[in-house]
């Protein structure tokens, strides 16, 4: 395995000399041991890519190994048995994935990667929640990836609905980024999985999202842009669903809309109109009939022990100014702007409201009005 981190680590996520590298040599070990003067001999190294692999040392990869092993993180190297075929065969695959919690079997189980931007609407996060929770419940995995705005709520559906979700991420696994979403990726790695190809403690960067991008794609049947402007890194994402031949859904958004630029160019270019839930099944229930059950997608919970699994998720998912609002609320039902001495705007308000819905913390009723659910 010190020979995969080695290598990885060398050749940097998203190098497409490396798959050609690994087809040369045989694995990574080989490389390895062929040394400089083989490594250039063969010609497919860049001079740059030569003076990495030189300065990474075994010594390194052996302490990433030992931080994996101490944090629970397993490794699977391109190659290896349980390696996705569907990730193998993009034109620059990982060298190496790094997973928390249980990896899916995605060459025998369907799944959906659900994207949206950050800045997202009150439509957009009621779409992504209902779309991660139908289709997880439905027995399809749903992977996004782990951003706030409509990642978060693609998978929090998933969870909610006992499925399984996978969290791919822009950096290492024990990367403090995003702290807000920590929470949700402890949840993440219990039902499901967080996927990287950065060594534990990568940190972000400007580029790392993007290139990541191809591995959300990479690992779905298809990628479905809950709503997305002109520029945006959900694009990126089904622009690469689009080059590895998977398919790209779109919901549909008024012209007028900002919003909704970048997803109606899509659908003039070709992607397909989401409509409704059956436009997903009618495409892959023919391919897994065994595998999707769509009775499932609307059935009601009526599992008294399901409910008590909701209420713990509630606890670990809520963001921090969804708690300060619950902890504002005055009386079983209230007005918006009831909630008084928050220390946050009108509209975090709405937002932190709209996430105590999902979590069914709270409820709408008529007149405007919210109701407490428990």
């Amino acid at each position: 395995m010190k020979y995969s981190i080695w290598f990885s680590e060398a050749m940097g996520a998203g190098n497409p000399h490396a798959k050609t590298a690994l087809q040369t040599f045989g694995s990574a070990q080989a490389v390895y041991e062929a040394q400089n003067e083989g490594r250039e001999r063969s010609g497919v190294f860049t001079a740059g890519e030569l003076s990495r692999l030189r300065r990474v040392t075994l010594k390194d990869a052996e302490q990433i190994e030992r931080d994996c092993a101490k944090n629970g993180i397993s490794l699977f190297p391109f190659g290896s048995p349980r390696y996705p075929y569907c990730l193998s065969v993009i034109e620059n695959p990982p060298v190496l994935l790094y997973v928390k919690g249980n990896l899916p079997e995605f060459d025998s189980v369907p799944a959906i990667c659900i994207v949206g931007p950050r800045s997202i609407s009150p439509y957009g996060k009621r779409a992504a929640y209902s779309l991660g929770y139908r289709l997880a419940k439905s027995g399809l995995t749903v992977v996004s990836g782990g951003a706030v705005g409509g990642d978060y709520y693609a998978h929090l559906g998933a969870l909610k609905a006992g499925g399984v979700t996978v969290l791919v991420m822009g950096c290492g696994i024990l990367s403090r980024y995003l702290p807000e979403n920590r929470k949700l990726r402890e949840a993440v790695s219990r039902d499901g999985c967080l996927v990287s190809e950065l060594s534990p403690r990568t940190n972000a960067s400007k580029y790392s999202f993007l290139i990541r991008n191809r591995i959300l794609s990479a690992l779905a049947l298809g990628t479905v842009v809950v709503e997305s402007g002109q520029k945006s890194g959900t694009l990126n994402t089904a622009n690469h669903a689009v080059e590895q031949g998977r398919d790209v859904f779109v919901i549909p958004g008024s012209p007028g809309q900002p919003q909704y630029a970048g997803s109606n160019a899509l659908l003039r270019d070709g992607a397909k109109p989401l409509l409704n839930l059956s436009d997903i099944f009618n495409e892959y229930l023919p391919r897994f009939p065994d595998k999707i059950d769509v009775k499932r997608a609307f059935e009601k919970n009526t599992n008294p022990q399901k409910e008590s699994v909701h209420k713990k998720l509630s606890n670990e998912t809520l963001s921090n100014k969804a708690k300060i609002v619950y902890n504002h609320i005055r009386g079983k039902t209230f007005y918006p702007e009831e909630i008084a001495d928050t220390g946050l705007s009108s509209d975090e308000i709405l937002t932190a409201l709209t996430e105590l819905e999902f979590e069914m913390l709270i409820r709408a009723i008529p007149g405007g009005r919210y109701e407490i659910v428990r």
